[in-house]
């Protein structure tokens, strides 16, 4: 059975936000905060962008965890309510992370396909017909 966690964009506060919300929800950052400076193929973007949030997760009640990221202007990205929410499904195999991903994606937009990420996972993101923004995520490794 998949999980489901929600996934937040921010316009280069994202680490302020989640500063808010550890304050509020208490524990750590799972993993720490990961910055776009870190991502390969970044190492033209702007300083300011190499600070932005690529990913920062913070595990909250009942095992559920809240995500977030900044989004990168120089890319074309533009926050605009309505893409700063994501449902995040983490499935249990590559398989069904397949499945979900073409079946949700049908009829809709796909920003990235199911493909091996850099940090381990396979991954990939789509606005579905509805104009709802998902996010399918298998990891290998268990993670909080």
């Amino acid at each position: 059975m998949a999980k489901l966690n929600s996934y937040l964009n921010f316009d280069g506060n994202a680490e302020e936000a989640f500063i808010f919300y550890k304050s509020v929800f208490g524990g750590e950052f799972a993993g720490g905060v990961m910055r776009m400076g870190e991502a390969p193929g970044c190492e033209n973007i702007t300083e300011a962008e190499k600070g932005r949030v690529m990913h920062v997760a913070l595990p909250i009640t009942g095992g559920d965890v809240l995500m977030a990221s900044d989004t990168m202007p120089s890319m074309g990205q533009k926050l605009v309510v309505g893409n700063n929410n994501y449902i995040c499904v983490s499935p249990e195999s590559k398989d069904e992370a397949d499945r979900l991903f073409a079946g949700l994606s049908e009829g809709g937009e796909v920003e990235m396909p199911m493909q091996d990420q850099f940090w381990g996972d396979y991954f990939g993101s789509f606005k579905d017909k509805y104009g709802v923004c998902w996010m399918v995520n298998y990891g290998t490794e268990k993670k909080a």
